[in-house]
């Protein structure tokens, strides 16, 4: 019944307006005649007082002016007072009364204010026409803005400038290199100092990639609205700061935030670096400079094995501070690990701000002085001092939005708040662009590459190495002697006991002093009247074993490491503090770990050298698509796989091949965004690849030891499907930045 009596409301109103539109119809056909008879005559009058008028009322009459885009446009507002009579200005007179009974629009049958609706529905669909006006005008000056400025690099020239920011970018990435590293490198040692568990060393090595994830995503972010420059000086300095303050900090919880920190001020190197870099070279050498430049990742690598070799066995560069204070080699590593991000600093103030990010964002001067000192500066180079920068104006794109002003009367708080709350506005309006309907194709497609590149890639170099330690592990448990029933009396041990196993020994009056036990295992043994004094063990226990007045005299013997043992009239004096080591760590394991990774990293030399050579040749997709395929390829022999050396080997062939692919999408995800939202959507994918990795390297290490065939179906899959997806990606090599 409601709906009926609705419905018999709605019908009654509609006729109701229909009368209505049939009155107001009358009333206005009058009065757009007596209009017509008006304008008629005031048009006759202007024409004839214009005879009489100069060449300045004529123009005046044409309402002719200069555009902002250097055309012209012209001035009909008179005519528009006149003719440019709406539908919702219909129904009005000069003195703009309503008449009795004017149609305003249907009314609803929920709704009394059918006239204010209407004002504000018009106010709206104004407003929408408004942004699209602007978004059109501002896509066109991008489009003749990315023509104009391919032109003007190709005047300046490809040379001493471009190299010098290359080296300049270089140690920005190299530092990324290098933060990868440095918590795989410290943990052996670190873990002694800080008594870590194994859930802590985990989370220890993960906490760089969640960082870096972070950072990738805000600082791509904001480097589209306040600068590379700027933006990436913030981000080094940032991962700089907390890299020197984890060198120094003595607990776990605050190394842990530190390095968090410093991997979040580096995750803003890999999505700027290469964007800002990008907006310097001309289309022809784009492709291969921007894969010369992925090499710095590779130094970075090399660097901090090279220095970890160096520094971390050498126990010698310690000092302590009573017991609270500890500064041992590892610390060393860890400082020495930030200088390449502190060299970038230094060296990145000395270079200018991208020209391109100035003229995305309306500053014409500032990017023209800019491209005039890279053009002089190559043409000094090159011997040609006496050229001339010919370019007098450069194409600017439309603004609209600004940070508010809040005047010198608001407290510094409150402008500040306002400012960083528009800011934030900004930059998650740009983020989500990537997402409209131009750019939501590429970008989910990018997103599926990208996650699946990374899936695979750190997955793997992270369980290459685990699968090492495995093999070493086995490797040194077959060389474990087993002693069964022995009877030692009245004998000295004072050397090193390793790998060993004793069952049901019987020690009477026996001295362990000043020794190292490794590995060492008791079971069922007896020792009466023994003495055990300054002892350093790892991985070592006694097990059911019983202790018949025997005394441990500053040993790290601690009770944990005696497991279901009888202590009769046996007594512990100074004990050592120190934690429980389960793992095998001396220094021939350590130089094995740092030689892996160097030789890991530099196995990537070739690829980056073909992948340079041949990127503008054969085009993005192809070495995207082709050097996937490869790898894929490369992960069945990894069943083969059943000793160190093959494992070694292994991976380096992957790792020398994947890296065209990664050098290719770099490329790709350069020049498949505009510049205003270049670092925005490279800084979102980084932080997914970031996200990958997690997983990856959480799925894959959990099979150490127990299959190999996951690691291999997981990885080779990721990479088979990345490989699908990137031929449906557009190619753009040849192309103009956008």
């Amino acid at each position: 019944m409601d709906d009926d009596g609705r419905y018999r409301d709605s019908r009654s109103d509609f006729i109701r307006g229909a009368k209505d539109i049939a009155k107001v119809a009358k009333k206005q056909v009058g009065k757009k005649v007596g209009r017509s008879v008006d304008k008629m005559a005031d048009e006759y009058t202007k024409r004839s007082y214009k005879r009489f008028e100069g060449d300045d009322d004529d123009d005046d009459d044409y309402g002719a002016v200069p555009s902002n885009d250097g055309g012209y446009y012209r001035n009909d507002s008179r005519a528009n007072d006149d003719e440019g009579h709406s539908d919702s200005t219909e129904g009005h007179d000069e003195d703009d009364e309503i008449y009795e009974g004017e149609y305003q629009g249907i009314p609803r049958a929920d709704s009394g204010k059918a006239g204010d609706m209407d004002g504000v529905a018009a106010a709206q669909a104004q407003q929408f026409r408004d942004l699209s006006a602007y978004e059109s005008e501002r896509r066109k000056d991008q489009e003749e803005l990315a023509q104009q400025y391919e032109t003007i690099l190709q005047e300046c020239g490809h040379g001493k400038f471009q190299w010098t920011l290359y080296f300049v970018l270089g140690l920005a990435l190299m530092a990324d290199g290098v933060e990868i590293f440095v918590v795989g490198f410290v943990l052996p040692s670190a873990e002694k100092d800080m008594c870590l568990s194994e859930p802590n060393k985990g989370m220890l090595g993960l906490i760089v990639y969640l960082g870096m994830m972070v950072g990738a995503f805000v600082w791509g972010g904001l480097a589209d609205r306040i600068g590379r420059r700027q933006t990436l000086l913030i981000s080094l300095s940032i991962n700089s700061v907390f890299a020197f303050f984890s060198s120094f900090v003595q607990g776990y919880v605050s190394f842990l935030f530190c390095r968090l920190a410093s991997g979040v001020g580096i995750g803003g190197s890999i999505p700027i670096v290469f964007s800002y870099y990008s907006e310097f070279l001309a289309q022809e050498k784009r492709g291969e400079h921007l894969s010369w430049l992925c090499m710095f990742w590779m130094i970075g690598g090399i660097y901090a094995s090279a220095m970890a070799w160096a520094i971390i066995p050498h126990y010698g560069w310690s000092f302590q501070m009573g017991s609270a204070y500890q500064f041992h080699s590892w610390r060393v590593f860890v400082l020495v690990c930030a200088f390449p991000s502190v060299a970038a600093i230094c060296a990145l103030t000395t270079m200018p701000e991208s020209p391109r990010f100035y003229l995305e964002n309306g500053k014409h001067d500032e990017a023209w002085m800019i491209l005039k000192q890279v053009h002089d500066t190559n043409m000094r180079a090159k011997g040609y001092p006496e050229r001339v920068f010919t370019v007098t104006t450069i194409k600017t794109v439309k603004q609209m939005d600004e940070l508010v002003n809040l005047g010198d009367g608001a407290a510094w708080h409150e402008k500040w708040r306002t400012k960083l709350s528009s800011l934030f506005h900004q930059v998650w309006s740009n983020f989500l662009s990537i997402f409209s309907p131009e750019y939501r194709r590429t970008t989910y497609m990018m997103m599926a590459v990208w996650f699946s590149m990374s899936f695979s890639y750190y997955g793997l170099t992270v369980w290459f190495p685990d699968m090492i330690k495995y093999l070493q592990k086995q490797e040194y448990a077959s060389r474990t002697k087993v002693f069964v029933k022995e009877k030692v009396d009245h004998v000295t041990f004072n050397f090193t006991l390793e790998n060993q196993v004793h069952r049901q020994g019987e020690y009477f009056n026996d001295k362990f002093m000043n020794l190292k036990m490794r590995s060492m295992v008791f079971e069922d043994s007896l020792f009466e009247e023994c003495y055990f004094e300054d002892i350093t063990s790892s991985n070592t226990f006694f097990k059911n074993c019983t202790f018949i007045a025997t005394l441990f005299y500053n040993t790290d013997l601690f009770k944990y490491r005696l497991v279901n043992c009888k202590l009769i009239n046996s007594t512990f004096l100074h004990n050592k503090e120190g934690c429980l080591l389960s793992d095998v760590s001396d220094e021939n394991n350590a130089y094995m770990v740092y030689f892996v990774s160097f030789l890991g990293t530099l196995a990537v030399l070739p690829g980056n050298i073909v992948s340079a050579l041949l990127m503008d040749k054969i085009g993005r997709l192809r070495m995207l698509a082709g050097s996937s395929v490869i790898s894929c390829i490369s992960c069945f022999f990894l069943s083969f796989g059943n000793s160190e050396s093959a494992m070694i080997a292994l991976l380096c062939l992957f790792g020398g091949i994947s890296i065209a692919s990664w050098n290719a999408l770099d490329v790709l995800t350069v020049e498949l965004y505009p510049s205003d939202k270049r670092t925005t959507a490279f800084g979102f994918l980084n932080a997914l690849c970031k996200l990958a990795a997690v997983l990856g390297i959480s799925i894959f290490t959990s099979f150490v030891g127990i299959t190999k065939a996951v690691p291999i179906l997981f990885a080779s899959g990721a990479l088979a499907m990345g490989s699908f997806l990137a031929l449906k990606l557009p190619e753009t090599r040849g192309q103009v930045l956008q």
